[in-house]
């Protein structure tokens, strides 16, 4: 999958660098996959919820939240947030 943007991951990493670790391991595997649907994604990240039409990724043992867009025809992840937690609940984020 091609990752838009990974400026965002590092961005997230600058302000909260324990994360650093689960982030670049989230990286990794998603941009070394071509998954074909929503299935296929959860067979590498068992946690991800879909939250009306975004993807929703548990981050470092759910210490933060990864909000995206997962476009499996054009094999693309649209990053649109990385909040932690916290912030997440607040839904501010829909």
């Amino acid at each position: 999958m091609h990752i838009i943007s990974k400026k965002r991951i590092t961005d997230f990493i600058k302000l909260y660098p324990d994360s650093k670790t689960a982030l670049l391991a989230w990286y990794a595997i998603a941009n070394s996959e071509t998954l074909s649907d929503f299935n296929d994604l959860r067979n590498w990240f068992p946690h991800a919820d879909l939250v009306g039409r975004r993807t929703v990724f548990n981050i470092g043992g759910n210490k933060y939240r990864m909000i995206t867009r997962v476009n499996f025809v054009s094999s693309k992840i649209f990053i649109l947030k990385i909040l932690p937690h916290a912030e997440y609940s607040k839904n501010k984020w829909k």
